[in-house]
């Protein structure tokens, strides 16, 4: 009887162990897949929706509720050969943006402007709605709370490209209008745009 005592002592003792251990072994569920089929091929987005929560879920949302579908990428940024930025999403389209939502800084969520970054296009923090960019190559410039950041705030990353960075490297070199955009835009604009036809959650396959 003691001993059989003392063992269920023991064994309430390790349980704590024992789950963390448990806890440990299991590993978190994969990270959502987006898959937008453009004009120029097929891209697939792996969206951070652990560490960027409120700007992943955002952006999710309007895949979810297909308010990409038929918009496009409409602007290149080219700082370099084979370096800068693209950027698509519904370019303010009033039928299509949903509220703004907050400013998610890579200081708080630890993400960073790595090639095939995929981060929230905004004028002033807290104004992201529906556009979004690419970076080609590392732009570690857009990051929040460096000595050389563009802003102080940074930009929000949420993703990152985990197929198709050939595709979106063929958009940062596509044709651009010589006079479209305003300001510092000017000669940025794609010319055609490319369309992004469909955007959907990739299906998640069966355990």
């Amino acid at each position: 009887m003691i001993r059989r005592t003392f063992a269920s002592l023991a064994l309430l003792l390790l349980w704590p162990t024992l789950a963390l251990a448990q806890d440990a072994a299991t590993p978190p569920p994969p990270l959502p897949r987006v898959v937008m089929e453009t004009s120029a091929g097929r891209i697939v987005i792996e969206v951070n929706d652990r560490q960027a929560p409120i700007t992943g879920g955002n952006f999710l949302r309007y895949v979810d509720e297909h308010r990409f579908d038929g918009t496009g990428f409409y602007r290149a940024v080219r700082s370099a050969p084979d370096l800068g930025l693209v950027q698509g999403g519904t370019n303010n389209d009033p039928a299509r943006v949903l509220p703004p939502i907050a400013h998610e800084p890579t200081t708080v969520t630890g993400l960073s402007h790595v090639d095939g970054a995929v981060s929230m296009a905004r004028y002033d923090p807290g104004t992201a709605t529906g556009d979004f960019f690419v970076s080609v190559g590392p732009s570690p410039s857009y990051d929040a709370g460096r000595p050389f950041s563009i802003d102080d705030y940074g930009f929000a990353v949420f993703g990152r490209v985990v197929e198709g960075m050939d595709v979106v490297r063929g958009i940062l070199v596509a044709p651009t209008s010589p006079t479209e955009g305003d300001g510092f835009m000017r000669g940025q604009m794609l010319e055609p745009r490319i369309t992004i036809v469909t955007a959907r959650r990739e299906a998640v396959p069966a355990t």
